[in-house]
């Protein structure tokens, strides 16, 4: 058995050099499965391939243009791992995560009594506070137009102990055979270069009839700090995130979801309260700040 690990980057060398030592002594005494890590390394300018390939000669460097984004980079890591590597399973993988010492000695016996038409997630946790859950996969209805991360920033108690079938997983410590990519596509690099190109590729698997599956054993933990951009406090910066494309409140990327897989109007009705939610507490918070109340943060 091969299970490639795709790891887009941009820069954030430091980060890059922490995950690259996880894994590697992760990996390092599994014999009966190759790792090969694939690292799309898209236009750096921090030196991040030249450290790699020196410090990590069987890394397998691909290189892009700095347009990539991540459904881009992933395309191209997760067709060389299949046609060049031959690879059975494509582990989606960022610079920002850490694993629990068993966690691929977990996957290996998940993956040994599964089947090729189920894609694995796992559970994802807040590095900076670990007894708190990131997220347990995604869900998404239709109809009324409810989309969200199962356990989103909550206590990691019992609930989340169990496996659990969802609608769409994040892009990290994610499992896909190879045969579903073969059969479903690529990540779409168009519609959704970077947020979305998770949920839409797994949510279009799972409308293909394709299992998603959450197992809270695989535990990986996510430094949610690096992750992603938020407005701090500028409403300059919180209309800049509404047409960015590193923003998950991208309107252009959320509407372009809801278009190709809500079946109501009901759906885009919620899609506009959740833009009203976002504005309304911006302002909230404003007024709040003003009156002398601060922001209590989960972490």
């Amino acid at each position: 058995m091969q299970i490639a690990i795709i790891i887009p980057v941009h820069n954030r060398l430091e980060l890059t050099k922490k995950t690259l030592f996880d894994l590697s002594d992760n990996v390092k005494d599994i014999h009966e499965c190759a790792f090969p890590i694939v690292l799309v390394d898209d236009g750096s300018s921090d030196g991040t391939a030249s450290w790699v390939a020196e410090t990590y000669p069987a890394v397998h460097i691909l290189q892009g243009n700095g347009n990539l984004w991540w459904s881009g980079g992933v395309n191209l890591g997760v067709k060389y791992a299949l046609e060049e590597l031959k690879t059975d399973y494509i582990l989606l993988w960022n610079n920002d995560i850490t694993v629990v010492k068993n966690y691929f000695q977990t996957l290996l016996h998940i993956l040994k009594n599964s089947n090729n038409k189920t894609i694995i997630g796992s559970k994802i946790l807040v590095a900076e506070k670990p007894d708190i859950v990131w997220s347990m996969g995604g869900y998404f209805d239709p109809v009324s137009g409810k989309h969200g991360m199962f356990g989103y920033f909550e206590k990691n108690d019992e609930k989340y102990e169990k496996a659990l079938e969802v609608d769409w997983l994040a892009g990290m410590g994610t499992v896909i055979p190879g045969n579903i990519i073969e059969k479903i596509g690529y990540w779409d690099n168009i519609n959704f270069p970077q947020y979305h190109g998770d949920s839409d590729f797994t949510y279009r698997a799972k409308r293909k009839g394709y299992s998603v599956i959450v197992h809270p054993a695989l535990k990986i933990y996510n430094r949610t700090k690096s992750s992603g951009i938020d407005h701090s406090g500028s409403f300059k910066q919180l209309l800049r995130l509404m047409t960015d494309n590193r923003s998950k409140i991208n309107f252009r990327k959320n509407l372009m979801f809801y278009r190709l897989y809500a079946k109501s109007y009901r759906a885009f009705l919620y899609l506009y309260w959740r833009y009203c939610l976002i504005f309304g507490g911006f302002f909230k918070w404003k007024v709040l700040e003003f009156l002398g109340v601060r922001k209590k943060r989960i972490y």
